[in-house]
């Protein structure tokens, strides 16, 4: 009997952030991501010996990491369809989210991206769920469609405080090629944050697909065995280098009330000239 390929798979690439303002700083590392498909879970930790769903192993990923803060394993297929529905978009599909899965039991996820598609397979929304490092998080629920170019364009404002060298009174532009599911198919989020003066910060992931094996795995680990600790650390060091550099820090407000903010709108107001870093 011929096995169904994974939807699922690793994306292998790079981060890349660049303050434009009021200081210049750029900070790169390379990393890997998975791209979950949440159908498929159970799936992938019976026949794959390196992946574990909710429990531990060499590369996991447990579902109380994504979705409202609660602490316990949650349907998270249901949660999305559940926001799908208070925004008024048509889902039913395939839900796959692109994350940093947990390696040795360890993770953060600065932002994971879910794509959430009608039944015909076309993308419907895409959910930007975003985390700090006091423990919170915010999703920002955004209609998606893809132009003549395969490019996902949205936009939001900002709600939720992240850095503390940020100001609150910003904006988000997203620029995304959604994945595909092809080996070696490439993959990119773009995020341009910008004030009412212009752009503040640009950040990208690229990355390429890498069908996910056991083999697969356990090469993205033997090339990045640490690669909670670097994203850690290059948050951390980037925070060290603008504060040396004099940057205030700015006050923590509450976090919003509603966990997920519902953004009517996708249209975004900046031009393409402003994503290149």
């Amino acid at each position: 009997m011929e096995v169904r390929p994974f939807a699922s798979g690793l994306y292998v690439g790079s981060v890349m952030h660049h303050r434009v303002k009021p200081v210049r700083h750029r900070l790169s590392y390379r990393v890997f991501s998975l791209l979950a498909d949440l159908d498929e879970l159970p799936r992938l930790d019976r026949d794959l010996r390196l992946f574990a769903h909710n429990r531990f192993g060499l590369l996991g990923f447990r579902d109380r990491d994504f979705g409202p803060l609660g602490g316990m394993s949650q349907d998270l297929k249901g949660w999305a369809e559940g926001q799908l529905a208070a925004a008024g978009i048509e889902g039913g599909g395939p839900v796959r989210l692109l994350c940093f899965p947990r390696v040795l039991g360890f993770v953060f996820n600065p932002l994971c991206v879910w794509f959430c598609h009608r039944r015909d397979g076309t993308l419907a929304a895409i959910i930007h769920e975003v985390s700090n490092t006091f423990g919170q998080r915010h999703a920002y629920l955004i209609p998606a469609a893809a132009g003549p170019d395969g490019l996902v364009r949205q936009r939001c404002d900002k709600g939720f405080y992240v850095s503390p060298f940020m100001d609150m009174e910003t904006a988000y532009h997203f620029r995304i090629r959604p994945p595909g599911g092809l080996a070696g198919e490439p993959m990119a989020v773009s995020i341009r944050q910008t004030d009412a003066e212009g752009p503040v910060l640009h950040a990208t992931l690229t990355a390429r697909r890498v069908e996910l094996t056991d083999g697969a795995i356990l090469r993205a680990w033997a090339r990045h065995p640490l690669m909670t600790a670097k994203v850690v650390a290059g948050i951390h060091w980037e925070a060290l280098h603008l504060w040396r550099m004099g940057l205030a820090i700015r006050p923590r407000p509450p976090a919003p009330a509603n966990p997920v903010t519902i953004v009517k709108s996708a249209i975004p107001t900046v031009s393409e000239k402003a994503f290149r870093p």
